[in-house]
């Protein structure tokens, strides 16, 4: 029985852990990409863009509005497509990045606000192109608001993993439905919480570790 239990809870572990770090990886591309065009394209911005910009807000805010296992079932002839099937982790990683994404390139676009404008003018005033104003001044000089809110969008994905899971995605969420919920297993339930719980833990303390450890870098530096 012990057996069995451990060999569940490292089939489901590994498969959250293939999601979260596929879907992490693809959503902070995406995110990336609409948050800075988000922050480059408004009004007074480095590529001042209105069509651009508000297309691409309400894209983020359509995706943004809907529940996530509603996204899911939208998503589910796109994974399809994608990888030829709408089940396992593997689609999963499709509806998990696309539904981050959004969240993410809000994040983002909040974080690449906070950067001084006089260091965004500055470059500017010595002819800086924008390709160079984007990253070699907007996202350094936001790296660690950007860290937190990584941290805190990795936190959402792994939590999204879990939802997924109800629909036949795998990993730890459908661990906890299909034996410890719906076969009335309750060490498996209790066992896959206490998972999830270290496993968000982990990730919080990396991303507040890496923040720190920037921001003390930069401040040597100065």
């Amino acid at each position: 029985m012990k057996d069995d239990l451990y060999d569940l809870l490292l089939e489901g572990l590994g498969q959250t852990l293939y999601m979260v770090v596929w879907s992490s990886i693809f959503a902070i591309l995406l995110g990336l990409a609409f948050g800075i065009i988000v922050v480059v394209t408004e009004k007074g911005g480095i590529l001042p863009a209105p069509i651009v910009n508000k297309i691409t807000g309400t894209f983020i805010n359509t995706v943004r509005s809907l529940p996530f296992i509603i996204l899911i079932v939208l998503l589910l002839p796109l994974s399809r497509l994608i990888v030829g099937t709408s089940l396992g982790p593997t689609a999963a990683i499709v509806s998990l990045s696309i539904g981050a994404a959004p969240f993410l390139a809000r994040i983002i676009e909040n974080s690449l606000k906070e950067v001084d404008t006089g260091k965004i003018e500055a470059a500017k005033a010595i002819g800086a192109s924008p390709f160079t104003i984007i990253f070699r001044v907007l996202i350094p000089e936001a790296l660690p608001a950007l860290v937190r809110g990584l941290t805190i969008a990795v936190i959402a994905i792994t939590e999204f993993t879990a939802v997924a899971g109800a629909i036949g995605a795998g990993g730890l969420g459908s661990l906890a439905i299909r034996f410890g919920y719906q076969r009335f297993r309750e060490d498996i339930l209790f066992a896959t919480v206490i998972i999830i719980i270290l496993l968000v833990q982990t990730i919080q303390w990396t991303g507040d570790y890496t923040a720190k450890r920037i921001e003390r870098k930069r401040y040597k530096l100065d």
